[in-house]
């Protein structure tokens, strides 16, 4: 498997366009749901809630963010700084190849039972066993997890990536202005992602390993985790 940073931006690209693709399809189905509304001819009940779902995660998860920090990062920041690769080019392999084990989980979330209906938030009680009594809602977060898990060792390859390479008599203002964008949004990443972690892993082990923490408590912090 090649560790080069052009043929892994190309992978995340290519990873991306399925992705949007996908979500594309489920918005058009969520516009055709809303313009024969009431009909019941395509979508009903929660499948309606599954789609919206699906669409979020796909497009958010696993379009934008491979397309825009995987794909073009890998690419470019190099090539800007310029380097022959990014710093750590194993992690960096290793980043990429979560997001296919990551997009397995949600599409068999989206196949078990009822699929997922929580909407792209995923708050209590629609994530918690009163909303849903199948696991496709613990398959979806840990989903989520790693997704999270790639993002977190793509912004660590990032920031050390620009660190070490730009040079002792180089300043960061001095940089291209995409590199400099990159760099902020991986130690944006860096610090939110563990916090969403966090609120997410309250969330699978309140209804499995019934720690019973209040849905009030649950619902605010994942809510603070994803503003």
């Amino acid at each position: 498997v090649s560790t080069k940073h052009k043929d892994i931006g190309t992978m995340y690209l290519i990873l991306g366009f399925w992705g949007g693709l996908a979500g594309t399809f489920f918005s058009l189905l969520i516009r055709i749901h809303l313009m024969r509304s009431g009909t019941g001819v395509l979508i009903t009940g929660s499948l309606y809630n599954a789609v919206i779902t699906a669409h979020a995660f796909l497009m958010i998860f696993f379009m934008v963010m491979p397309v825009l920090i995987g794909g073009f990062g890998n690419w470019l920041v190099p090539l800007m700084m310029p380097c022959p690769d990014l710093g750590l080019a194993r992690m960096n392999n290793l980043s990429f190849w979560l997001m296919p084990h990551s997009l397995i989980f949600l599409v068999v979330s989206t196949l078990t039972d009822t699929a997922v209906g929580t909407g792209w938030t995923v708050y209590p009680p629609l994530s918690s066993l009163e909303g849903h009594h199948s696991p496709c809602v613990d398959e979806a977060i840990f989903s989520l997890h790693l997704s999270g898990l790639a993002s977190i060792f793509a912004s660590i390859n990032f920031i050390a990536t620009i660190k070490n390479s730009r040079g002792r008599d180089k300043e960061m203002m001095g940089l291209p202005l995409f590199v400099c964008a990159i760099g902020v949004t991986s130690v944006l990443l860096l610090l939110s992602v563990p916090v969403l972690a966090g609120g997410l892993t309250m969330m699978i082990t309140d209804p499995n390993v019934i720690i019973l923490s209040p849905p009030q408590l649950v619902s605010t912090t994942h809510k603070e985790c994803s503003g």
